[in-house]
């Protein structure tokens, strides 16, 4: 097979390299490059030509990069969320019987009440079944700490917060719709339909509580 390279200048027929011979030029040289056959100069465009490619590639995928990072970030929990949601210890030192105090878990107001033996013993002489929602107070505090009580803070009907040592059972009242709790934290008056809820906790010791 004959391969003739492109008509050069007049006068130099179809040897192109004669004329860059004679201007003191090296002349363009074929290589077979699969099915086709380039010259030394076109191979150094194709050169080029791949390094644009791959230089524009590289920044394509740079800026795609750069675009993408901030929404996997925004995906990640950051440390306030972590906390939120982190257990918390609570030390009941400071508490004095028949004091509460008002603590945050998960966003949540969880209330702590030490118990007067006042409390604890109309909370035990109720008939169980008679309540809205039945549960018997031993079952709502942990064995050995009787004068603890631990309820998360939001009324059982509409969400609302009670006030501790309010109402007529010396426990919580919400002043929204009128709910009262007894000083178990159970419901024995008004619209809502359960007991204040129990977060899960844990004596550390005797005198700290963890919370989560």
């Amino acid at each position: 097979m004959v391969i003739l390279p492109p008509r050069g200048a007049a006068g130099t027929g179809f040897f192109p390299g004669a004329s860059a011979a004679a201007s003191g030029a090296a002349p363009p040289v074929a290589v077979r490059k699969g099915f086709a056959i380039v010259t030394s100069s076109s191979s150094a465009a194709a050169t080029r030509r791949d390094f644009l490619y791959v230089a524009t590639g590289s920044v394509a995928a740079v800026g795609a990069a750069a675009v993408a990072w901030p929404l996997i970030s925004q995906m990640n929990p950051d440390a306030s969320t972590i906390a939120a949601g982190a257990p918390i210890e609570v030390d009941l030192s400071p508490i004095a019987t028949g004091q509460d105090i008002k603590v945050f878990w998960r966003g949540k107001p969880i209330y702590i009440m030490n118990r007067t033996k006042k409390q604890i013993d109309e909370a035990r002489s109720v008939n169980v079944s008679s309540l809205p929602d039945p549960q018997t107070d031993q079952s709502r505090v942990k064995e050995g700490h009787d004068q603890w009580l631990v309820v998360i803070g939001i009324c059982t009907h509409l969400g609302c917060i009670p006030i501790a040592h309010e109402g007529n059972y010396d426990g919580f009242f919400c002043p929204c719709h009128g709910s009262q709790y007894d000083s178990s934290g159970r419901i024995r008056q008004g619209p809502a339909p359960l007991n204040l809820a129990v977060p899960p906790y844990a004596f550390v010791s005797d005198t700290k509580i963890k919370i989560g």
